[in-house]
């Protein structure tokens, strides 16, 4: 039994290194001041890559707030437009779903930046090429077909079911939405939320095709590699930072029981939340 339980383990363990290698390799870097092969470990620590990371001249600051504004409102967007859509399908109310699905996956089999290509031509005639309202409209070409995707998911005939039990007690369209629609999907809008802030946080071909020379953090990352490694890896982990907080907060929530089903109280009837929220 003890050999049984040890094997998993010792797999996940493996797995886990496997993975974490890369990343503790790329903070080694980050504060290697010098590292000349072949030593395994830096010859010298320093804060050097962080200073010139971080430098007035460097634009990483503006970058990384370009960056974060696009990601944020492309993901907003990009939830608000795909709720209808995403409803519809998941709720199976149309007749050939596979249509849409493949329709779907489309805008994510053409590469980025033959994508941005295109969009600039028309971008440069509206005023939006190297805007950062271009970019949130072009950043929204990959990131909504995620979204709707994964959103789908969140929808059926449970939802539909609760949401009826709440307007049999009373309850309005917006409370409705409030107390019931959105407690019940937020597991899944918050992945779709947070897979949509990724997929435009890392976009590059879209980002260099129709931003021009507005600073984004992908582009500002990708000439320091050749160019300087040190300062690479900082803004690498920078970039990794989004991701990385999200695998944590997974974590703990699952160590606290929190995405177990089964450990959860049973959830109170929709007339009892309508009831509690007070209404006429």
């Amino acid at each position: 039994m003890g050999e049984g339980r040890a094997r998993p383990v010792l797999f996940v363990a493996l797995v886990a290194a496997a993975a974490l290698a890369p990343l503790a390799t790329l903070v080694l870097r980050a504060a290697a001041d010098e590292w000349r092969a072949p030593a395994v470990l830096p010859q010298r620590y320093g804060t050097r890559g962080v200073e010139e990371a971080f430098a007035d001249a460097s634009g990483a600051m503006e970058a990384i707030l370009n960056s974060l504004v696009v990601a944020l409102a492309a993901t907003a967007i990009a939830l608000v437009l795909a709720w209808p859509a995403a409803r519809t399908i998941g709720e199976g109310r149309m007749r050939r779903p596979a249509v849409v699905w493949v329709l779907l996956g489309l805008p994510l089999l053409v590469p980025p930046f033959a994508t941005g290509s295109g969009l600039t031509e028309w971008f440069i005639r509206l005023g939006l090429a190297d805007t950062l309202t271009g970019l949130v409209v072009a950043h929204l070409v990959p990131v909504l077909p995620y979204v709707v995707l994964i959103l789908a998911g969140a929808f059926g005939p449970e939802v539909r079911d609760l949401e009826e039990a709440a307007a049999v007690h009373g309850a309005g369209r917006v409370r409705r939405l409030a107390l019931v629609t959105l407690p019940a999907v937020a597991p899944v809008l918050a992945v779709a939320a947070l897979l949509g802030f990724l997929v435009s946080w890392s976009q590059y071909g879209l980002s260099l095709a129709v931003g021009g020379g507005t600073p984004m953090l992908p582009l500002e990352l990708v000439p320091f590699l050749a160019a300087d490694p040190q300062v690479a890896a900082v803004l690498a982990l920078v970039f990794l930072a989004p991701a990385v907080a999200a695998v944590v907060l997974a974590l703990v929530l699952a160590g606290r029981g929190g995405v177990r089903s089964h450990d959860a109280p049973a959830a109170p009837a929709p007339g009892a939340a309508v009831a509690s929220g007070g209404g006429t």
